[in-house]
């Protein structure tokens, strides 16, 4: 563990602890996760809405509800430190999730495929954004000092916020992203290389010492320097000791921290009310803010987030991070904007100032993302959908929807599976090149039963160069593609799939509405969903059996008793924590094998969250002595030990130690050998007798114990309860101990909206169509 100065802002007595709810400290995430976690737990996190280490997951993604104190490990709180102090501590957290497949193109072949092209030309618009902030010589002022396209877009935004002009005046409809055309001449189908592991950049040594240098001066952990490179490149140093801010760059750096480090290196110069603090904070709060699922937040959340961090005039720093690039503006419709008219009397109405306009602040990462997957759905539902003349056998209502369609969403619980994966098998009997998706492993393995396995695939492994590969264009060579667990795919994910799909292309996709959210920013299924642009069918096959039938109440907020004549369903009361974990360990490894007959290792523990009395990690400390006890002579682990693998945040992947050697830690994950680098094992690796429900999301077990302590209350959510119990298909015991928190979560909390602009860019790209 290492140490980081805090404290609250530079020059203010303000308590820290009064943050506005639109930026809370963030509960949940990876790429961002909080310094005070150590770095096997932050790593082992699942994203927005994952719980981290120290805290039981929210009921939601993007949950602004904190969970009962005594249920979880908090961080100290922020107090003002000496420069060099070692208040607050630091950790790593796990590296950044990439989509495998965005640069799958032949390194030998000159063409780049038409998804490379588009996300270079993304990544050119990022390195333009970069050059024009490194070309300023200095700060400019916010306010009156702006001049030139600066000074005109601070003046649109104020207009528009105070209603002086109408949102029309200023911003323009959804641009999306430009498709490039794939390469004219493509002798043959280029096929994507398989994924190499991901290696750190490579940082001189000289300027890995300078920027120990500057942190040393600041106070911070000299351990900091990889990753202050790592995110600010080889001019760390210098970038560094010009705006101490900067630091907020890397992940899991908080703001009380900066300020430490800001007031060590600057002295009285460091200021609440410094341009170069401002321009951090927005870039921060915007990336937790994603971390939480947003890809977007209001101007004036993010205000009222400046202000809880004691910003003196946080209007003229959103301008300034708008004027400087840090951000990008976007306008969330026309509030009262009136009808064009002839009419001279209308036309003194229309004169008149609009209502104020809702004015949103994205990160251009995910700004492109959305623009890039409206645009790509636009086009697969606009498409000529491949026939060539096959002939689809007679089917369902979802078959008929696929056949006449080049975009189709379809709703259902586990039952529905069998509806979609039929899709797959119905277009290769018609002649079409067609496969299946799915989110985690265990998913693939479970669609693979309905249509064989060489159609099912993972969303990853797709990507990544798994399956049919791609045609001349670069494109996947598929013309029906049915994704499973839909619900699971982040806007950025979404893109590279979508635009990884050819012209004609039939996409299907395939989730229940119900489950937690994506690790990842966006909620594209249910944005989809909330557009009507498609056609949408919803499953009406029932879940089996008593916990189908329980889970199905769920869904709709009834909690129901159900008959359980083969003990389906058990309800265990206990009393508090320590009795919770008591009875978890004896239903696992006596009642369930003696009563069911379903083993241990088949049986899946399910909580609330990492930490408390009766988290995950109390919970596998338990289950290890009971299972397999040993003295963790691997890193904390034995052979034998059941483990989860976060291969990549939002994808946890469970299997069992097998050894390990001077490469790393080799595991076995349902038949498939797995090496976790031994640099990776504490960031990435845990016990996995139990998981949180974000973690379990995609997975299915013959049992399942879902242990509800008492502490763990402020926690549960419907959306919570309907994951957690529906990951049992034969039978589930609940560790009850939360009286009728458990039905009022179900009847009365619903997930926390996500602010997301995808349904907005459909509506309007369809419009300009027509």
């Amino acid at each position: 563990m290492t140490a980081l100065p805090q404290g609250s802002a530079p020059g203010s007595t303000a308590d820290e602890s009064a943050e506005a709810e639109v930026a809370p400290e963030p509960a949940e995430g990876t790429a961002a996760g909080d310094l005070a976690v150590d770095g096997a737990e932050a790593a082992a996190t699942d994203g927005p809405g994952t719980a981290t280490a120290d805290e039981p997951e929210p009921e939601s993604p993007g949950d602004s509800k904190t969970p009962d104190a005594s249920a979880q490990e908090t961080e100290p709180a922020a107090e003002d430190a000496e420069p060099g102090s070692g208040a607050g501590t630091a950790g790593a957290t796990a590296e950044e999730s990439e989509s495998a497949g965005s640069e799958a193109t032949d390194a030998k072949a000159p063409e780049v495929s038409e998804a490379a092209a588009e996300l270079a030309a993304q990544r050119e618009l990022r390195a333009r954004i970069e050059q024009r902030k490194a070309e300023k010589e200095a700060p400019i002022p916010a306010g009156t000092k702006l001049s030139g396209q600066a000074a005109d877009l601070l003046a649109a935004v104020r207009a528009v916020e105070s209603g002086e002009k109408s949102g029309a005046a200023y911003f323009g409809g959804p641009t999306p992203a430009p498709r490039r055309p794939a390469p004219a001449q493509q002798a043959a189908p280029v096929r994507p290389r398989s994924p190499e592991p991901a290696q750190a950049p490579t940082t001189s040594a000289e300027a890995l010492a300078s920027v120990r240098d500057v942190l040393t001066r600041g106070g911070a952990p000299e351990a900091l320097a990889a990753q202050v490179t790592g995110a600010l490149g080889e001019q760390a140093a210098e970038r560094l000791g010009a705006d101490p801010w900067q630091l907020l760059a890397v992940p899991g750096v908080r703001p009380e921290q900066a300020d430490g480090f800001a007031r060590a290196l600057l002295g009285a110069e460091c200021r609440p009310d410094d341009e170069r603090r401002a321009a951090a904070l927005v870039g921060w709060i915007l990336e937790q803010a994603a971390v939480r699922g947003h890809t977007a937040l209001t101007a004036d959340d993010v205000r009222k987030a400046l202000a809880a961090r004691s910003v003196p005039d946080p209007d003229e720093a959103v301008q300034q991070a708008v004027a400087e690039g840090v951000v990008l503006v976007f306008q969330d419709g026309l509030a009262g904007e009136p009808e064009p008219s002839e009419d001279a009397e209308d036309a003194e109405e229309a004169a008149e100032p609009a209502e104020p306009v809702e004015v949103l602040l994205g990160l251009d990462r995910y700004a492109l993302a959305e623009e890039s997957l409206a645009d790509g759905l636009a086009r697969l539902l606009n498409s000529p959908v491949r026939d060539d003349g096959s002939v689809w056998p007679e089917g369902g209502e979802l078959v008929r929807a696929v056949a006449g369609s080049g975009l189709v969403a379809h709703t259902g619980g586990e039952a529905a599976r069998a509806e979609s994966a039929a899709v797959v098998t119905a277009a290769a009997a018609a002649g079409l090149r067609a496969a299946g998706a799915a989110h985690t492993a265990d998913g693939r393995r479970r669609l693979a039963q309905l249509t064989g396995p060489l159609a099912a695939f993972t969303v990853a492994g797709l990507l990544s160069g798994e399956g049919p590969g791609r045609d001349a264009d670069g494109a996947l060579a598929l013309d029906v593609l049915v994704v499973q667990d839909a619900t699971q795919l982040d806007v950025e994910t979404a893109a590279v799939l979508v635009e990884s799909l050819p012209d004609g292309c039939r996409l299907v996709l395939s989730g229940d509405p119900g489950v937690l959210g994506p690790a990842g920013a966006g909620l594209v299924f249910n944005d989809l969903l909330a557009a009507r642009v498609c056609p949408v069918v919803a499953s009406r096959l029932p879940d089996p059996g008593p916990v189908g039938e329980l889970v199905s109440g769920i869904g709709i907020g009834e909690l129901n008793q159900v008959e359980a004549p083969g003990k389906e369903v058990v309800i265990v009361p206990v009393r508090d924590a320590g009795e919770a974990v008591h009875r978890c360990v004896q239903l696992l490894a006596d009642s369930i094998p003696r009563a069911i007959g379903i083993p241990p290792e088949q049986t899946q523990v399910i909580t609330v969250g990492h930490g408390g009395s009766a988290g995950t990690r109390a919970l596998n400390a338990a289950l290890k002595q009971r299972l397999n006890p040993g003295p963790g002579r691997f890193g904390g682990f034995d052979p034998a030990d059941k483990v989860a693998y976060a291969e990549a945040p939002g994808r946890t992947v469970i299997g069992t130690v097998v050894g390990a050697d001077a490469e790393g830690l080799r595991l076995d994950c349902a038949g498939a050998p797995v090496l976790v680098p031994k640099e990776r094992v504490e960031s990435t690796l845990r016990h996995g007798w139990a998981l949180t429900a974000h973690q379990a999301v995609g997975m299915r077990w013959p049992a399942v114990v879902a242990v509800l302590p008492g502490d763990a209350a402020q926690g549960l959510s419907r959306a919570w309860v309907y994951t957690a119990f529906g990951r049992a298909e034969r039978h589930l015991s609940v560790v009850h101990g939360v009286d009728q928190a458990l039905p009022r979560a179900v009847a009365e909390i619903l997930p926390a909206p996500r602010t997301t602009r995808l349904t907005p860019l459909l509506h309007g790209l369809l419009k300009t169509a027509e």
